[in-house]
């Protein structure tokens, strides 16, 4: 038996609250997204509309400025790579920035083809920063406070580039030894850099 498509009303209520802009370009998304692939599901991933056949298959935003559409394995279903951080299709103020109506259907048709056969996507992995260079003044104040020392001689790599980059980002000398003085008192009591966050 065939599964039956599902309109989330949770779409419909995004859709009633996106920008003026947006609107029309959303309920075309969907409409096309519908008609290609009759078992789709819709859902929201990450608060915006997303559309599930047989897993993740393409997703939509608005924007104050512009709206945003992209398939999950976008690079596979279009051929051209994805900008960084961005969906696929990004900067959508008008319908007509999409490809047509022709080509989104062949692209829905085949992203639901690479979700039949199961194809994965294998995501870059990011890789590690470098651990933090201790400056010289703040590892200059640290000799003279063993217990600040210790702490940060603790602390993993990203609690000290938290402390490193607080102080090496101050504009002006007096800043920068403020935080030096801050960062040691600081340590001294055991603190990292954002411990009013924790």
């Amino acid at each position: 038996m065939r599964a039956m498509a599902t309109r989330d009303p949770r779409v419909d209520a995004y859709i009633a609250k996106a920008p003026e802009y947006a609107k029309p370009i959303l309920v075309h998304i969907r409409d096309v997204v519908h008609a290609a692939c009759p078992d789709v599901t819709e859902t929201l991933k990450w608060s915006s509309p997303s559309f599930e056949y047989k897993g993740m298959m393409c997703g939509m935003s608005a924007f104050k400025h512009y709206a945003a559409f992209g398939f999950w394995k976008h690079e596979l279903v279009t051929g051209s790579p994805r900008e960084a951080g961005s969906m696929g299709f990004g900067q959508l103020t008008k319908v007509a920035d999409l490809p047509s109506k022709k080509t989104l259907t062949g692209y829905v048709k085949k992203a639901m083809a690479l979700n039949d056969e199961g194809v994965q996507v294998v995501r870059a992995k990011t890789p590690p920063k470098p651990p933090a260079k201790t400056p010289a003044d703040l590892a200059a104040a640290l000799k003279k406070n063993a217990k600040a020392k210790a702490t940060y001689e603790a602390f993993s790599p990203s609690a000290k580039r938290e402390y490193v980059e607080w102080i090496t980002d101050a504009k002006g000398a007096d800043t920068r030894a403020r935080r030096v003085t801050t960062a040691v008192e600081w340590m001294a009591e055991g603190k990292q850099r954002n411990w009013k966050y924790m």
